[in-house]
C-alpha cells in the first residue's frame, strides 16, 4: 500500500535555506505522476531531458542547469524521502546527471535520473551503472521513518565496481537505511577493517569479500502482497494432478497470507514415497508466491560447516550453503527447498546438520560463522521433502505444517501419462499428438508395468522412451503416424 506525507519537514540541519519538503512514498517505479523530486519551474518551463548537477542539498537545495544561455538554478521544492542521502551524494562530488522530467503546474517532475559517464564526476563508482543500481535498492524500499544524521564521509577508494570499497562506501551513504540497524552496523565495522592497514592483508580481504556479498542482497522487509487465490490454484492445477488435500492445505495458506501479509509461522513438510512430485509442489508454491527458490539436498550434507560456513581465521574461509543462497538470490526473501530432510546425517563428529536448520526454521535470524552476523529469516518460507517422517527428529517436525502425499492409484497414473507426460514430450520433440497414438490397453500395459514402483519418474521415463520411438519409425520408415498397442508397448519397455 503506497504512503504518501505531504507535510512539511525542512532540513534538520540548515532550516533557513532548505527549500523542499519531504514526501514518504513507497511506490516502487517512478512516473510524471509520482516522481523522484519536484524543481521550482515558475520562472522557466526545462526541457524533458536537462543535463547539470545538484549542490549539495544541505546548503542550497537546488539543481544547476547547464543551458545554452549558461548555467541557471532551480529550487527543489520536494524529494521523495528515499532519495535525499542520495542526492546529497550527487551534490557533494558534483556528479553530472540527465534528468527526465515533465512540466506540471506544481514544478518540474524528476522520474529519471542518469549518469553521464563523461561527466567528470570525481567518484568513478558514479558511472557503469552504479547510479541505476542505487535508483533500483531505493525504489525497492520501504520510505524511511525519518531522516538520519548524515553519515561521515569515507576518503576515496579504488576503481568503481560493485565489489569495491568505494562502491560499498557509496551504497553506505545513499542506501544504508535500507539495510537492517544490525547489518547496517555491521558493514561499518567491517568497512573499517577492510580499509585499515592495521590488520593483516588476509583479514582485509575476507571483510571485502563478505561486504560485496551483503550489499548485493536486498533485505526486505516481511510485508507480502495479496495474492489472487483463483490464480494460485491454476498454477496448481497445472502443475499437479489430484492431490486435492494438498492444493487445499496450499490455498488456505494464500489466505492466510492475504489476512495477514506476512508468512506463516510454519513452513511445509512434504512427506511421500518418491516420485510422487512433492519437490513440484514445492516449486508451484514458490512460483504462486512470486518469490526465488533454492534448494538443500540434506542427504549430501555430513558436516554443519557446510550451512554455517567456516570461520575467517581460516584462509580458505568462506560463507555457508544458507548464505550462498541468499546472494544468489539477491534478496533475502525467497523459499528454501530442503530435499530429503529424512536422509540429513548425523555428520563426522561436528554435529548434525539438521539441527542447524532450527535457527532457520524459527524466522528468528540465522548467522553464518564466515559473515560473523545475524541475517534477518523472516521472509524464508521453508518447505522440506521425505519419505520417512520417523527419521526426522520431534524439533524439526514442529517447525512444519506436515502433508502425507499418497502414492498415484492405478487410474490416476494412467491419467498423469495420457494427458500430461506423453504430451509433454511430444510437445518438447516437436511432434503432433496423432504422430504418437495410444490405445487404451497400451495405457493399461504401461500402468501395469509400474505396478510395482512408486511415483510418476518411471511413467515419464516411459512416455519418453514410447515418444523416441514412434519418432523413428516415423523418420526411419516414413510413416505418419505410429499406433501403439499393449503387445508393442511391452515389447518396447522389456
Amino acid at each position: 500500500m503506497p504512503v504518501f506525507d505531504f507535510s512539511n519537514t525542512p532540513d534538520k540541519k540548515n532550516n533557513s535555506e532548505c527549500t523542499y519538503t519531504i514526501v514518504r512514498s513507497n511506490e516502487t517505479a517512478t512516473s510524471p505522476d509520482r516522481p523522484i523530486l519536484l524543481l521550482d519551474n515558475s520562472k522557466r518551463k526545462w526541457k524533458h531531458h536537462s543535463c547539470g548537477v545538484f549542490t549539495n542539498p544541505i546548503k542550497r537545495t537546488t539543481f544547476e542547469f547547464k543551458e545554452e544561455d549558461g548555467t541557471v538554478s532551480a529550487d527543489i521544492l520536494q524529494i521523495d524521502a528515499r532519495f535525499v542521502s542520495l542526492l546529497r551524494w550527487l551534490g557533494e562530488n558534483h556528479i553530472n546527471v540527465r534528468l527526465s522530467g515533465q512540466n506540471r503546474q506544481d514544478g518540474y517532475a524528476v522520474y529519471k535520473i542518469r549518469e553521464i559517464a563523461f561527466g567528470g564526476g570525481t567518484k568513478l563508482s558514479a558511472e557503469d551503472g552504479f547510479l541505476q543500481f542505487m535508483i533500483d535498492r531505493l525504489l525497492a524500499s520501504s520510505a524511511p521513518v525519518e531522516e538520519e544524521e548524515e553519515e561521515d564521509k569515507e576518503e576515496a577508494g579504488d576503481d568503481m565496481k560493485l565489489t569495491s570499497l568505494q562502491s560499498i562506501t557509496d551504497f553506505m551513504m545513499c542506501a544504508g537505511r535500507t539495510l537492517p540497524d544490525n547489518i547496517r552496523l555491521w558493514a561499518r565495522r567491517n568497512l573499517a577493517v577492510a580499509r585499515s592497514n592495521e590488520v593483516s592483508p588476509e583479514e582485509r580481504r575476507h571483510a571485502q569479500r563478505a561486504l560485496s556479498i551483503m550489499m548485493n542482497i536486498q533485505w526486505k522487509n516481511n510485508y507480502f502482497e495479496a495474492i489472487d487465490p483463483k490464480e494460485a490454484r491454476r498454477i496448481l492445477d497445472e502443475e499437479l494432478y489430484g492431490m486435492e488435500r494438498v492444493k487445499q492445505r496450499i490455498i488456505e495458506t494464500i489466505i492466510q497470507i492475504n489476512r495477514t501479509h506476512t508468512l506463516p509461522a510454519y513452513g511445509l513438510l512434504l512427506i511421500g514415497p518418491a516420485g510422487t512430485g512433492k519437490s513440484q509442489i514445492a516449486y508451484a508454491v514458490a512460483r504462486i508466491l512470486k518469490l526465488p527458490w533454492t534448494t538443500l539436498d540434506m542427504s549430501s550434507i555430513n558436516d554443519p560447516e557446510q550451512l554455517t560456513g567456516s570461520s575467517r581465521i581460516y584462509a580458505n574461509a568462506k560463507p555457508g550453503i544458507i548464505m550462498e543462497a541468499f546472494s544468489m538470490a539477491g534478496e533475502s526473501n525467497l523459499v528454501f527447498i530442503i530435499n530429503e530432510l529424512d536422509k540429513a546425517s548425523s555428520g563426522k563428529g561436528n554435529g548434525n546438520p539438521a539441527d542447524v536448520l532450527l535457527t532457520l526454521l524459527d524466522n528468528l535470524g540465522f548467522t553464518d560463522n564466515y559473515m560473523e552476523c545475524m541475517v534477518p529469516t523472516v521472509g524464508v518460507y521453508p518447505i522440506a521433502t521425505a519419505n520417512d517422517k520417523e527419521q526426522i527428529s520431534a524439533p524439526l517436525m514442529s517447525r512444519f505444517a506436515v502433508i502425507d502425499i499418497p502414492d498415484y492409484t492405478p487410474e490416476e497414473k494412467k491419467i498423469i501419462f495420457s494427458r500430461y507426460a506423453l504430451p509433454k514430450v511430444l510437445d518438447r520433440m516437436r511432434m503432433r499428438e496423432n504422430e504418437c497414438i495410444m490405445t487404451e490397453e497400451a495405457l493399461d500395459a504401461v500402468v501395469k508395468k509400474y505396478a510395482d514402483t512408486t511415483g510418476i519418474r518411471d511413467l515419464e521415463q516411459a512416455a519418453e522412451h514410447i515418444a523416441a520411438n514412434a519418432l523413428y519409425q516415423i523418420e526411419v520408415n516414413h510413416v505418419s503416424e505410429v499406433i501403439f498397442d499393449a503387445e508393442m508397448v511391452e515389447n518396447l519397455l522389456t
